[in-house]
């Protein structure tokens, strides 16, 4: 079992360390001279060199692309990719991979040459993505659902010479780029005509493996360059850890333009075990999803923290194939419950430092007081918490959280002064950089790292980074808000939101519905705030700042709304309308309002299919929301269930019924 190893190789680091203390000592005189303060003690000191004693070895010069390459060598008939009705074996992955990689060549793709990809989740996903790295390029992964004004950002941003696409997709992507369909019947009988050989090309630990995109303070989106190094060193950590091998079956669940992505396919694919895509209601709604989990023997699975809690929340059967649940991307609120039949693993790492940077099992507790912890530093990872002077601070105190280590990120793309902000020069290493992460955090007792809160206004919401700045610039440029700030508020116990409050423009009218699509232009869903507040002026501290702490909570006086709010006409639009209210803590929904547009996400969507069921008795598919989103359609549908239901009544059914 991971656990048993995990601590087993946690204790061996320990033992050797300390028997070696000596030596350990005569190393970090040097280093430690730079900080020259007296808020460590030795000990301490000794301690957290101990704690960051990360060392370990790995295969070098050999990176994911040759790796997935060995294995379809190995196992060509293995099963690499599954989705839905369509599986790729490890021989067919490799062979399309190397086509399509051909193609690119021809193209212009080589060393550092950025490839946009925007792919729904499916094997072509995992096809593309492979075949850029085998070409030698870097894949710009593009979230399909990101509306028209990001996708061409990016596009623009990244300059990139070639994007690989899906037929309906085409026409949201305004790009001078080289154009590949994977699903284009000319396009993929182009692709069929290249050479199915591994293509030639010279990969460097230096060159880039991917690009990916996070919300910017500054208004703007920022591209984060992750090399081969820190790439290969996260599959061959995660390989150890978790004792990967082909026997494996995992699963990628996470958006395409989630970092995580990678984290969810290299490692096993480099290691010859299969992953398993499932479908998108599937993957949101966590009853199917753990009836999936068990009914495809995963063994191994990421999930998104607040997924994570509620898939854990549900009942379990003793014995399951899945050794280990893998969680991430936001604050971990629960300890698992003692009756769960598979571990509990927390992960912590911003997107610069190649998506994990620490990580911990978290075993049930009688008492389970506090939060759990986000772990120990991972594989040529360090950790440092310190003050603002660059000093660290003692075991206990709060600090904010730098990372150092091969898993650092190149810096952000055409952003130079960015990155020099964010990317320092190491303190106590010189030549070296840290990356200053903006999360506070304290070291516990044991080495574990508890995670307090954040240094600035950066938001966590649903495993999605938010940069209230690029939310603000969006409004402020809506000719009706003259001012905003965004804040997250959890007035709700366990549903945080975004509120946006603005001062608007003097004459000018602010329509909540005009503020939610002026913003869906630009940013996506899960940036667009669920409630909008009107205020004479913003709240100021003495220094002229905006006083957040004075932000009044909404209510029905200062929420905006909009003046003509559609009522309901039937009893079933009546009940619907009171269910969304409650959900999304509104005081008034018109039946014509959208249920993501009013603040709705996909985890709320499965509580009110959920509620539908209770009170009508009517089960709904989750996708039935997405294509009826307002409280008129839904309650069309459910109707009609009603009714369908009834005629197939027989008259005493009917009778008994109206009694």
């Amino acid at each position: 079992m991971f656990e048993n190893k995990a601590m087993a190789s946690i204790e061996e680091m320990k033992h050797r360390l300390e028997g070696q203390v000596e030596d350990v000592s005569c190393a970090m005189e040097a280093p430690y001279q730079v900080n020259n303060d007296a808020l460590l003690s030795e000990s301490e000191q000794l301690q957290l060199a101990v704690w960051n004693a990360t060392q370990q070895e790995y295969p070098h010069n050999t990176y994911v692309p040759q790796l997935v390459a060995m294995q379809a060598a190995r196992m060509p008939q293995a099963m690499a990719v599954i989705a839905d009705e369509q599986a790729l074996s490890y021989w067919e992955l490799n062979r399309r991979a190397n086509q399509l990689a051909h193609y690119l060549q021809t193209l212009g793709v080589g060393a550092n040459v950025l490839v946009g990809i925007c792919v729904e989740r499916s094997v072509d996903m995992v096809v593309g993505l492979l075949g850029i790295l085998k070409a030698g390029g870097a894949y710009v992964p593009m979230d399909t659902t990101y509306p028209p004004e990001r996708l061409a950002f990016m596009l623009e941003d990244t300059q990139a010479p070639v994007l690989i696409t899906q037929k309906h997709l085409v026409e949201r992507l305004p790009t001078r780029a080289s154009v590949v369909c994977l699903d284009d019947e000319a396009d993929a009988a182009l692709l069929a005509q290249q050479e199915s050989t591994d293509p030639a090309c010279s990969i460097t630990a230096d060159a880039l493996a991917y690009v990916i995109y996070t919300s910017g303070s500054t208004g703007r989106p920022k591209g984060v360059m992750i090399r081969h190094e820190s790439l290969l060193n996260l599959v061959f950590w995660h390989r150890s850890a978790f004792e990967v091998s082909a026997a494996d079956r995992a699963t990628q669940v996470a958006s395409p333009a989630f970092d995580a992505i990678g984290w969810e396919l290299w490692p096993y694919l480099s290691a010859g075990a299969s992953v398993y895509l499932p479908d998108e209601e599937t993957r949101i709604t966590p009853l199917l999803l753990r009836d999936w989990l068990i009914q495809h023997e995963i063994t191994l699975s990421f999930l998104p923290t607040i997924l994570a809690e509620q898939v854990m929340a549900l009942q379990w059967p003793e014995r399951v194939p899945l050794r280990c649940l893998l969680t991430g991307a936001d604050k971990l609120q629960h300890y698992p419950a003692a009756s769960l039949p598979f571990t509990l693993v927390n992960n912590y790492g911003p997107t610069e430092a190649t998506v994990v940077a620490t990580f911990g099992p978290v075993y049930p507790r009688e008492r389970p007081e506090g939060f759990p912890s986000i772990g120990r530093p991972i594989a040529n990872t360090q950790v440092y918490i310190l003050d603002e002077h660059l000093r660290q601070v003692p075991i206990g105190q709060t600090g904010e959280l730098y990372i150092g280590g091969t898993g650092l990120a190149q810096g952000y793309l055409n952003r130079p002064e960015l990155t020099a902000e964010r990317f320092i020069k190491h303190p106590f290493e010189p030549g070296k950089r840290l990356y200053r992460t903006g999360d506070l955090v304290r070291y516990l007792p044991d080495g574990q790292i508890a995670f307090v809160g954040r240094a600035d206004q950066q938001i966590k919401l649903r495993g999605y980074r938010i940069e209230p700045g690029e939310i603000i610039a969006a409004l402020n440029e809506h000719p009706a808000v003259q001012a905003s700030v965004v804040v997250a508020r959890e007035d709700i116990p366990g549903e945080r939101r975004l509120v946006a409050y603005i001062v608007p423009t003097p004459g000018v009218v602010a329509s909540v519905n005009a503020l939610r699509a002026s913003l869906a232009s630009a940013l996506p869903d899960y940036m667009i705030p669920s409630v909008f507040v009107q205020l004479d002026a913003l709240p100021q501290t003495h220094s002229g700042k905006v006083d957040r702490d004075a932000l009044p909570v909404p209510d029905a006086a200062n929420t905006l709304s909009e003046e003509h709010l559609t009522a309901p006409t039937t009893p079933v639009e009546e009940q619907l309308v009171e269910i969304v209210a409650s959900l999304l803590g509104l005081e008034h929904v018109g039946i014509d309002d959208n249920f993501f547009m009013l603040g709705g996400h996909s985890l709320l969507g499965t509580q009110l299919i959920a509620r539908v069921a209770d009170t009508f008795g009517v089960n709904l598919p989750l996708r039935h929301l997405f294509e009826s989103p307002t409280v008129r359609l839904l309650a069309a549908e459910i109707e009609q269930h009603i009714v369908a239901r009834i005629a197939a009544m027989s008259d005493e059914e009917v009778r008994q019924l109206l009694v």
